[in-house]
């Protein structure tokens, strides 16, 4: 079988906390491990996406709608659902399956992600990534 999940590759999630956010594939282990002795991937998304910026809003506010969350997370390959986007931003040096372990270090990956995500959207590329699925 062609191994198409890669990293890179948006995705979105469809079980859990996070179903119908979309997701970018960070690394992803296709004959599982230890633990988890099944396909799954390490995944960073966006948990609140940025609001609508028009016109006239002010330079404070547009700042603030254009504010992003965003979450990291181990998931399951049957709980992705693959699209043909993907999302060149570089977090492999952010996020490692290790920053998982602790509570602390998954906030600070999560706020770094967080930042390059933001930054993704202010250049305008991946229009697709940064809007919600259903308004």
């Amino acid at each position: 079988m062609v191994k198409f999940l890669k990293p890179g590759k948006a995705v979105i999630v469809l079980q859990g906390r996070y179903a119908g956010r979309k997701a970018v594939i960070i690394r992803n282990f296709d004959d599982g491990t230890r633990d988890r002795p099944y396909g799954h991937c390490l995944v960073a998304g966006i948990k609140k996406y940025p609001s609508k910026v028009i016109k006239k809003d002010s330079a404070k506010k547009t700042a603030k709608k254009s504010r992003v969350k965003a979450f990291v997370k181990l998931v399951n390959y049957r709980h992705l659902m693959p699209t043909r986007y993907t999302l060149d931003v570089d977090l492999k040096d952010v996020v490692a399956v290790d920053s998982l372990q602790s509570k602390d270090k998954k906030v600070t990956a999560a706020k770094e992600t967080k930042k390059r995500l933001e930054e993704r959207f202010k250049t305008g590329k991946n229009r697709w990534f940064f809007t919600k699925l259903r308004f």
